[in-house]
């Protein structure tokens, strides 16, 4: 492609529901009435069949611009038409309420008149059944009603409610206009003092979960920004952190790498738990531990890489052959075979994420009352497991191997038994716990390559991997040995690409070869080059990866190397995830102090 293709919106949410806003004032994704249902607009991925939620100018847009009303999550995307220009203010209501948050499922937008004599058409087409069917609408006093057999929305506003039913006559906007869009209940409000209050208790509350939050001085603008994502990205009556809000975006054009990632990967919990650890945001640890906790007391038999935000174990994956695919790349998927797996990861990662609740004395959380019952469970599974083959991190779907990555899990999750059972005095599972880590480590020592000084993706092969990294992140290695020093060079010198982009593996795998890196292994890059020591180097390649944004500072899942274009889902919650952890392990080696202190 001639030009850098970058992902043209931003996105609101109040941890009920996240909506895509583009440049072009369409909302163009949203699904209702949760992350893991159809969507109600999605021209992302169909701009006939997918709806459509627009404030256009009559003519042709001249110039528009986005950005974030300071440390929240409220979008404003100011158009300029030929006749004048105007701005919008997207926001999903959230405040504290009744000592409890206010999350409605509403879409409130707000179109102020900015200059000239703006003339704008508005159109509210909402689809279902992911564009299979469109919803009847019926006009109000002062509302639209959209209706199908089980599903109804209102469309409250103060513009002519004729304009949605004969809509060529351009409305000429002289004042500012409301349009709340509400999901299974209708709103009874005053409309605009109601939108005015809800705008201003909404902003009031992210600048408060921000000025709450420990946030380093070192990129801080584009920390904050990172935390409201992944903030946007926990499903709050679960607690689930989903990877992205979309599904079947290509990581690469003609990839065929297209996948639902609406759900809440288990094996990734270590590093969205050190991301909120770092951010100081307990709260939202607790929620999604006790996701974690539920999930491992249900599911007593193997537990998955993946689960829906209310726990669902069957993640059927289907295609929708019927829509074009995001800029016509299918094809379009609906849920994520990858459940299916085994992924021997995860239990070392179910037992990382519940340490701090088991061990930290500022948690009183119910798991301390059988932590015996509980840890004995989850390191019997890795006894059962530490020594089979699996489909590894990646998610491998034709071929399984011994991989090092699952081992290191396997690794930690033991060391994490081991500090719980000598807390609680659990002489007999810490006796297990330091056998299992020391099974662990010689399936990991399998994998070194004494001749090449490093270590490879799995045994008896001689693949990289940048999941390797984690070995000197999380301590296997010494991080200041020569043994992770050599690791790293030799893994960057195969795996590193441009301004330190990485690729998660180069050899061939159910789809070919990648081409296209994988943006959170650049962050990991960046945290282990800060651990062995190369901080300056860490710096400048976390300065130079913040390029890969689009312009309001959301990354993708996968960036590529030749153009710097975005690919993959977005945002990806984990490649936020990385961004925070990385500036913090920066942070950390420069002795910065942070910007806001948690009161």
């Amino acid at each position: 492609m001639s030009e850098k293709h970058r992902y043209g919106s931003g996105i609101i949410g109040n941890c009920s529901y996240i909506a895509h806003v583009g440049t072009d004032t369409n909302v163009n994704w949203l699904c209702w009435p949760s992350f893991e249902d159809s969507f109600i607009f999605g021209s992302l991925l169909d701009k006939q069949k997918g709806g459509e939620f627009s404030i256009r100018p009559t003519g042709d847009i001249v110039e528009s611009k986005q950005y974030y009303v300071d440390n929240t999550n409220v979008l404003c995307t100011e158009v300029t038409g030929e006749d004048g220009s105007y701005r919008i203010t997207d926001f999903a209501p959230r405040f504290e309420q009744y000592e409890r948050y206010y999350k409605p499922l509403m879409l409130i937008r707000k179109v102020e008149p900015l200059s000239g004599h703006p003339q704008i058409r508005v159109t509210c087409e909402p689809t279902y059944d992911y564009g299979k069917q469109t919803f009847k609408k019926d006009r109000g006093s002062n509302h639209v009603q959209f209706h199908s057999a089980d599903t109804h929305m209102r469309l409250a506003t103060n513009m002519p409610i004729s304009h949605f039913f004969e809509n060529e006559m351009p409305f000429l906007l002289n004042q500012t206009v409301y349009l709340i869009l509400t999901y299974g209940s209708a709103f009874e409000a005053p409309i605009e003092r109601t939108a005015e209050e809800f705008q201003k208790r909404t902003q009031q509350y992210w600048q408060k979960w921000i000025k709450k939050a420990s946030i380093p001085t070192f990129y801080q603008k584009e920390v904050i920004r990172s935390a409201l994502v992944l903030k946007l990205h926990q499903y709050e009556d679960t607690g689930a952190i989903i990877a992205a809000s979309t599904t079947s975006l290509p990581e690469h054009p003609g990839s065929g790498r297209n996948w639902d990632y609406r759900y809440c990967w288990l094996r990734d919990s270590y590093y969205v738990l050190t991301a909120l650890s770092h951010i100081g945001q307990f709260e939202e640890m607790e929620k999604y531990a006790s996701y974690i906790a539920n999930i491992t007391h249900i599911d007593l038999d193997r537990l998955q890489p993946l689960y829906g935000i209310f726990g669902k174990h069957k993640l059927t994956e289907s295609t929708l052959d019927y829509l074009d695919g995001y800029l016509g790349e299918q094809p379009v998927r609906i849920g994520n075979q990858a459940h299916e797996h085994v992924q021997n990861d995860v239990y070392g990662q179910a037992l990382i994420a519940l340490l701090p609740l088991l061990t930290d004395s500022r948690y009183n959380h119910e798991l301390k009352i059988n932590v015996r019952e509980w840890t004995s469970f989850i390191l019997k599974k890795i006894g059962a497991t530490i020594d089979e083959l699996d489909a590894g991190i990646w998610e491998f779907r034709n071929f399984e191997q011994r991989h090092c990555y699952s081992n290191l899990f396997q690794w930690a999750g033991s060391t994490a038994a081991l500090k719980i059972a000598r807390i609680y005095g659990l002489d007999d599972i810490a006796e297990e716990a330091q056998r299992l880590k020391k099974r662990a480590a010689e399936h990991i020592e399998g994998c070194f390559d004494p001749e090449e000084g490093v270590y490879t993706n799995a045994i008896d092969s001689k693949n990289l991997d940048a999941s390797t990294l984690q070995l000197i992140m999380m301590n296997y290695l010494d991080p200041a040995s020569e043994k992770a020093a050599k690791h790293l060079e030799v893994l960057e010198k195969e795996l590193k690409a441009e301004n330190g982009l990485f690729y998660r593996y180069l050899h061939k795998d159910d789809f070919g070869k990648p081409k296209s890196t994988f943006l959170v292994c650049a962050f990991w890059y960046v945290e282990a080059l800060a651990c062995v020591g190369r901080v300056d180097e860490a710096k400048d390649i976390f300065e130079k990866l913040m390029q890969y944004s689009n312009h309001l500072m959301l990354f993708s899942e996968d960036v590529s190397e030749f153009d710097g274009s975005q690919w993959g889902n977005f945002p990806q919650a984990y490649s936020h995830v990385g961004l925070v952890n990385a500036a913090y392990r920066i942070a950390v080696k420069l002795d910065q102090p942070t910007f806001f202190e948690k009161e």
